[in-house]
């Protein structure tokens, strides 16, 4: 879900070639993760079996958290041209405990220079743990309105498309304004959104505020209320 590329130092552990679900209190199981060599030619597939796993690891754990960013899109029905990473919401006071299980299962952890999110590697595929969305910490309520929905074969929460529509737009930025990567996301899920709360979130941001005219413009959204 991040747009900078920045290098990240590792943190603790080199990768390892071996992934384990987080024990409770038993012998854990090994699952050996696959080769380089053994990846899915996907790109898209690839991106979800890494999605599949974390989140497997997450519900095990019993971290509460959600499912966000492209793949989330795809959870709710939108397309599964995936070329970027796996993204997951959690609480900011979980961060910790969290990357606990990442390394237990034998995952790297690295800490970037942003204050908002770990990142890890599954499958050979970044993955974003975010406890900040939209400029704003992850909340309980937040993760209370995720969607229980099957990622391929994994039921795990899932942002609702209300909360993920407004972590996309309220990103935009004069540094990072790409309407065109959002506008398809926008299409998909329009008519699960609750747009006037998409609209008071965001309040009188510049940005999102375009977009949503733009939208509006599209007859994507119906325009709001007194407007012509």
């Amino acid at each position: 879900m991040t747009h900078n590329g920045e290098d990240t130092a590792p943190l603790r552990r080199p990768e390892v070639t071996e992934l384990r679900l987080a024990s409770d209190g038993l012998e854990p199981q090994l699952q050996t993760a696959p080769e380089p060599s053994e990846l899915p030619h996907d790109r898209s597939q690839a991106i979800l079996e890494a999605a599949k796993q974390i989140g497997a690891l997450l519900k095990r754990a019993g971290h509460p958290f959600a499912l966000a960013g492209s793949v989330a899109v795809y959870a709710h029905g939108g397309s599964r041209y995936l070329q970027h990473d796996a993204d997951f919401a959690i609480l900011p006071d979980d961060a910790e405990a969290v990357a606990a299980t990442l390394r237990e299962a034998g995952l790297e952890v690295r800490v970037p220079p942003e204050d908002w999110l770990l990142k890890t590697t599954c499958h050979g595929q970044n993955v974003d743990i975010i406890f900040a969305l939209a400029h704003q910490p992850v909340t309980r309520a937040m993760l209370d309105r995720a969607h229980i929905l099957p990622v391929d074969s994994v039921l795990m929460p899932v942002l609702c498309p209300t909360d993920l529509i407004h972590s996309l737009i309220s990103a935009f930025s004069e540094h990072y304004c790409d309407f065109g990567s959002v506008l398809p996301v926008a299409r998909a899920v329009r008519e699960k959104v609750d747009w006037d709360a998409v609209r008071a979130a965001c309040g009188d941001q510049p940005m999102p505020a375009a977009f949503l005219f733009l939208l509006e413009r599209l007859h994507v959204i119906d325009a709001q209320e007194g407007q012509p």
